[in-house]
């Protein structure tokens, strides 16, 4: 199985490489860009065909070490 952690900065938190790439994206003319947010993806192969365990164990990495709790969300995607 494998897991697909997405990770963002919360709303409110500011993201700094997002307004750097947001003001590239304008510098080059791109039109139409409102807002760009930068987050990070995490990709895991895990040994397991169980989705509640797998769901568990990936919600720990995440709360643990994956993601800070503080400033950043998580969405958790198993396929």
């Amino acid at each position: 199985m494998k897991a697909i952690v997405n990770v963002s900065l919360k709303a409110g938190v500011l993201d700094s490489q997002g307004k750097a790439v947001h003001h590239a994206l304008d510098s080059l003319h791109f039109d139409g860009v409102n807002d760009v947010r930068v987050g990070k993806q995490i990709v895991l192969k895990l040994d397991t065909d169980d989705k509640t365990k797998a769901m568990t164990d990936v919600t720990k990495m995440c709360e643990d070490l994956l993601a800070n709790t503080v400033i950043e969300d998580y969405e958790i995607e198993l396929v």
